[in-house]
């Protein structure tokens, strides 16, 4: 598979949330260069272009970056942390995409440096509009850093 160009990191790693949240974005038009990932340390991986991610272009990144918070192998905290002490990957936007409303969950990753953080709505309607205004700001109204 190419892993070049890929616009969007999608981190999540229950198959049902996976599946509404790919759908929504194929609803809007966003996912012809999502790359789907089921754990914190696959995220890496990819990020970094090791394990099954080698032969990944090093100096293409996602224009976004989807990540569940709580995870097997590596939190979503874990990984956000990574990304944004890095100074190679700390502007690739990084929104939250959880169920969790915990006020500490989201104050650590405001100050560990998310862009955004949204709390998976439990109704398929809201989740739907959501997800499309998260394609519809990342993907085409943010300006990233030059």
């Amino acid at each position: 598979m190419d892993y070049d160009n890929v616009e969007i990191l999608f981190v999540e790693d229950s198959e049902d949330d996976a599946i509404l949240t790919i759908r929504a974005l194929t609803k809007s038009g966003f996912t012809n260069k999502l790359h789907h990932v089921v754990d914190g340390a696959e995220a890496l991986d990819f990020i970094y272009c090791k394990g099954n991610y080698t032969l990944r272009n090093a100096k293409e990144f996602p224009k976004v970056i989807l990540l569940d918070l709580k995870m097997p192998k590596v939190s979503g905290t874990q990984v956000l942390e990574k990304i944004k002490s890095d100074p190679g990957t700390k502007s690739i936007p990084v929104v939250m995409l959880t169920s969790s409303k915990e006020g500490p969950d989201i104050e650590e990753c405001f100050a560990l440096g998310a862009n955004s953080y949204i709390v998976k709505p439990v109704d398929s309607d809201n989740f739907f509009n959501a997800i499309k205004e998260i394609g519809l700001y990342w993907m085409i109204l943010s300006q990233p850093p030059h």
